[in-house]
C-alpha cells in the first residue's frame, strides 16, 4: 500500500471537531483507495456508497434528508451497511453524481453522529451538471484537493527512510549544503520521478520491477481512461451524457501540449490546437482540462508586484501537466533514457520546468512568470513564497541563470525580490539569490530496449 501524505491529513480531520470532508481531484490520483484504507484502520464501521455506479442507493437522498430515514435506504440497498454512532465513516463515492447526496452534507454534520467523507472527480468542472437544486451545504463542509504523489511521498515509497527525508527537509530549510551520498542519492531518484510522476498506478507498477516500458504502458493507459471520460456531464434527467464538441475541443487542446512545451517560448497557442473553432471556443476545451486537474496554467506577469494575480495577463499563459510523468509518456521514445542520465535539456527543458509547475500546484501555489515584450528577460516562476513574491528559476543543468541575475541587478526597474535557482548541484549561493537541488520544493513548501531503471539506497552514514 503506496504511503500518502493525505492519510496525515485525514487523521487530523478525525482528531479535532471537524465537518463533513469533500475530496476533490483528478481521476485516479488515489482518492477512493486512501479514503477507505484511512476508514478501516480508525473506525469499527466503514459504509462505502460508489454513487456512480449504484444508481439504486442513490434514492436515499431523495427524501427529507432526515438522517435516520437515509440510514434506513442505505442498508436496505447495501447489505453489508452498519451505522453505528460514533464508529462509522460514510464514504460517499463519486458524489458530483447525485446532487442531492451532497445537498445532504449539512444535514449529516448537524446530526453528529457519523462522519462523512465525499469523493469526486468532477466537482466545480463547469457545465458537468446543472445547479444544484437543494444547494451545497455552505459552511457545513471543509474541503481537500488529492493531487498525484510529490516527490516527498514518491521517495518514501521508493524505501529513503523518514531519518533521510527529515534530514533533507531541516537541510534545506536552513539552506545548508546535503551530503554528498545523500544528495547524489536524492538527485537520483529524482530523475526516476520525473518519468514515473505520481499516478498511484504508475508508482506502484514501478515499485514491482522499475521497468519505465511498463509504467509509460501504464501512464497511457491513465490518460486513454481520463479521456474517455472527456464531456460527460449530467443532463435535466440527472443521466449521463456527452457533450461532444467540449470533448473535441478538450483532446485536441492535450494533444497539443507536446508542441506547446517544445517551443523557446512555451506560451499557449490556440493556433496549434488541430480543431475547428476559434480561440475562446478552443479556450472551453482547455479550461476543461484545467478543472478536472489534468493541466494547470501559469500567467505572464505586467510586473512583479503584490498581488500578483492583479498583474497577470489573461490571455497570455503556459500550460503544464499536473504530473510530469504523463507528459514524459507522451513524449519520443529515447526522452525516459536522457533524463535517467541526467540530460534534462530535450523540448528545451519542458520536463525540468513542467516539474516546477505540478511541484508549486501541488502546494496549492498560483503559478506565474514574467517575459517582457522583448522577449528578455524572462523568468520561469514568479511566486508567492512566505508573503513575498519570489522568483524561481529551473535550469536543466546548471546553467547561469541571466535573466534573474539581470532582473535582481536592475531593482529600480523590477523591484527588489527573493530569488531561488533550482538546478542539478547541491545548495549554494549566488549574488542575490539561493541555488537549491531540483528536488528541493518537494521538501520545502526509453528507449525501445527494456529500461530497467536502478534501486537507490541512501544512508546518512
Amino acid at each position: 500500500m503506496l504511503i500518502r501524505s493525505i492519510t496525515k491529513k485525514l487523521v487530523a480531520w478525525k482528531s479535532r471537531s471537524h465537518h463533513p470532508l469533500v475530496i476533490a481531484g483528478l481521476r485516479q490520483t488515489g482518492k477512493t483507495f486512501s479514503v477507505r484504507a484511512f476508514g478501516e484502520s480508525n473506525y469499527g464501521h466503514v459504509v462505502y456508497l460508489d454513487l456512480r455506479a449504484n444508481k439504486a442507493v442513490r434514492a436515499a437522498f431523495s427524501g427529507d434528508f432526515d438522517v435516520d430515514k437515509m440510514v434506513l435506504s442505505i442498508t436496505a440497498n447495501v447489505a453489508d451497511a452498519r451505522f453505528v454512532p460514533n464508529d462509522t465513516i460514510l464514504i460517499l463515492d463519486e458524489v458530483q453524481d447525485c446532487a442531492d447526496a451532497r445537498s445532504s452534507l449539512k444535514y449529516w454534520d448537524l446530526d453528529g453522529r457519523y462522519d462523512v467523507i465525499a469523493t469526486g472527480s468532477f466537482l466545480g468542472v463547469k457545465g458537468f451538471r446543472e445547479p444544484y437544486p437543494r444547494g451545497i451545504p455552505v459552511g457545513y463542509e471543509e474541503h481537500l484537493t488529492m493531487r498525484p504523489l510529490d516527490f516527498v511521498e514518491f521517495a518514501a515509497n521508493m524505501g529513503i527512510s523518514d531519518e533521510v527525508l527529515q534530514y533533507a527537509r531541516e537541510t534545506l530549510l536552513a539552506r545548508d549544503p546535503l551530503l554528498p551520498a545523500v544528495h547524489a542519492g536524492l538527485q537520483e531518484l529524482y530523475h526516476q520521478y520525473l518519468i514515473v510522476g505520481g499516478m498511484p498506478e504508475a508508482v506502484n507498477t514501478f515499485l514491482e520491477a522499475h521497468d519505465l516500458n511498463a509504467v509509460r504502458d501504464v501512464q497511457r493507459g491513465i490518460l486513454a481512461s481520463i479521456r474517455d471520460d472527456f464531456g460527460r456531464y449530467k443532463n435535466t434527467k440527472g443521466e449521463d451524457a456527452v457533450n461532444t464538441v467540449l470533448k473535441l475541443r478538450a483532446e485536441a487542446c492535450l494533444d497539443s501540449l507536446p508542441t506547446q512545451l517544445s517551443k523557446e517560448y512555451k506560451k499557449f497557442q490556440y493556433s496549434k490546437v488541430n480543431v475547428s473553432g476559434n480561440s475562446p471556443q478552443k479556450a472551453d476545451g482547455l479550461q476543461y482540462l484545467v478543472d478536472v486537474g489534468l493541466v494547470v496554467k501559469s500567467y505572464n506577469l505586467r510586473e512583479i508586484s503584490s498581488p500578483l494575480e492583479s498583474q497577470k495577463k489573461a490571455n497570455e499563459f503556459k500550460v503544464f501537466f499536473a504530473d510530469t510523468g504523463l507528459l514524459v509518456s507522451q513524449l519520443e521514445q529515447g526522452t525516459a533514457a536522457h533524463i535517467l542520465d541526467g540530460d534534462l535539456s530535450s523540448y528545451k527543458g519542458a520536463v525540468a520546468e513542467n516539474m516546477v509547475a505540478s511541484a508549486l500546484a501541488s502546494a496549492e501555489k498560483e503559478l506565474f512568470y514574467l517575459r517582457a515584450p522583448s522577449g528578455s528577460p524572462e523568468l520561469d516562476f514568479v511566486v508567492n513564497l512566505n508573503g513575498k513574491p519570489t522568483i524561481l528559476e529551473c535550469k536543466a543543468s546548471n546553467g547561469r541563470a541571466t535573466s534573474m541575475r539581470y532582473v535582481l541587478k536592475n531593482p529600480k526597474k523590477y523591484g527588489a525580490h527573493p530569488a531561488i535557482k533550482l538546478a542539478a548541484t547541491n545548495v549554494g549561493g549566488g549574488e542575490g539569490f539561493v541555488t537549491l537541488p531540483s528536488y528541493a520544493l518537494g521538501f520545502i513548501g526509453m528507449d525501445e530496449e527494456m529500461l530497467i531503471a536502478p534501486t537507490v539506497s541512501i544512508s546518512l552514514e
